[in-house]
């Protein structure tokens, strides 16, 4: 993979997408037939927090990155988050692998920091052992003092890791690395261009709420005309989405119905101007593509009112001109800040605030809030198969 931009075929939508969107253009738009209730416990209780870290967090396959983050062989980040010390590479062959950030001579940390560096061999900072980004160990200072010594057997420790869709996905356990669901998803991504976009902006925000009120914003329609009056709340209206579920993660689409009388949904470019798609995943990642640039972000839990959201911005190309990354600036700006930080990461604040008291034990859903009430039911099944 190159970050230098190239021409690609035009991708239409896939057979999922393009039913999503035939819903909501025939009028199928998505509701629930009544109310329905949460318990604020899922939220506040420090004992179902760590289950969930052992059944989905310690178990699933999950997003650690889109593509773009490592575009060129010879590069490697240190991924710290997840609570394991990772360093996810690509080797001189264009192939992502995920290691743990572990000499195997002492166990001293590798790589330092949080930035992508390019640097086709890793060299252990305390004892000089050097690795290949491939993971194999190359050479050591002094192998005659390490009689007997199988270098193949010494190779980084590597996890099971895919990349597909633009996005390098890794899982904990061994047992549990089944990325088919991964493997569909990129389908949807790959026509979305994902894995041809570059990466533009790239921050991490400490939001002081459990992982599943961030998830909850993204998965109803309730608010946006509210919560983001200011923003983009003017683009959308009340109701009129579609939504399926690929396994664990969910697949929804809201439209902008008056928009769509005269357009091709076949035609990619033309069908993401009237439907915003955003893909939920189990554990806690969502994808968001706007008309023209796409957003990836991941959580982190670090506690039951605590997450890591690390968001990405991917656009199609590398801004050439200074009105481009003028452009691109602003996109960044009304996203990343306006929307995520100031408006959805704000109001899962503040409903962790208001939950921790004690004062709701139940939480009410309405009908345009029933992608809330799925996605508890998909954690409570995961947490079922784990037990």
């Amino acid at each position: 993979m190159s970050a230098t931009r190239t021409e690609h075929p035009t991708r239409g939508p896939t057979g999922g997408m393009l039913a999503l969107a035939q819903a909501i253009a025939g009028g199928e738009g998505r509701a629930e037939a009544g109310v329905s209730e949460v318990p604020a416990s899922v939220y506040t209780d420090p004992d179902y927090f760590a289950r969930e870290q052992r059944a989905i967090y310690q178990r699933m396959p999950q997003i650690l990155a889109p593509s773009a983050l490592l575009p060129d062989p010879g590069m490697a980040v240190p991924h710290d988050a997840t609570g394991r010390p990772l360093l996810v590479t690509r080797d001189g062959e264009g192939k992502a692998h995920v290691f743990l950030n572990v000499c195997r001579h002492r166990g001293t940390r590798l790589v330092e920091g949080s930035e992508p560096v390019c640097q086709k061999r890793l060299v252990c900072p305390y004892h000089a052992w050097t690795y290949s980004v491939d993971g194999r160990l190359l050479a050591l200072p002094r192998p005659d003092t390490f009689p007997g010594l199988d270098k193949s057997a010494k190779g980084l420790i590597e996890l099971h890791s895919r990349e597909t869709g633009g996005l390098i996905w890794f899982c904990p356990q061994e047992g549990a690395a089944d990325f088919t669901h991964a493997e569909t998803l990129g389908e949807d991504f790959d026509a979305l261009g994902m894995g041809e976009h570059v990466l533009f902006r790239r921050k991490t925000h400490d939001v002081a709420a459990n992982w599943k009120l961030i998830m909850d914003a993204f998965l109803e329609s309730y608010h946006v005309t509210r919560l983001h009056a200011q923003t983009i709340g003017p683009f959308f209206k009340d109701g009129v989405t579609s939504g399926d579920m690929i396994g664990p993660h969910a697949r929804s689409a809201v439209g902008r119905l008056e928009d769509m009388e005269r357009i091709d949904l076949n035609d990619m470019a033309a069908l993401r101007r009237v439907i915003t798609f955003a893909y939920q995943l189990l554990p806690g990642a969502l994808i968001i593509p706007s008309p023209d640039y796409i957003n990836v972000m991941t959580m982190m839990p670090q506690a039951h009112d605590r997450t890591l959201v690390e968001d990405f911005m991917l656009i199609p190309e590398h801004p050439a001109t200074d009105k481009a990354r003028d452009h691109w600036e602003r996109s960044w700006a009304l996203l990343d800040g306006g929307v995520f930080a100031s408006e959805d990461f704000r109001a899962a604040e503040l409903g962790q605030q208001g939950l921790s008291t004690g004062a709701i034990p139940l939480l009410t859903l309405g009908t345009l809030e029933g992608g809330i009430r799925r996605f508890h039911e998909t954690v409570e099944e995961a947490l079922r198969a784990a037990n």
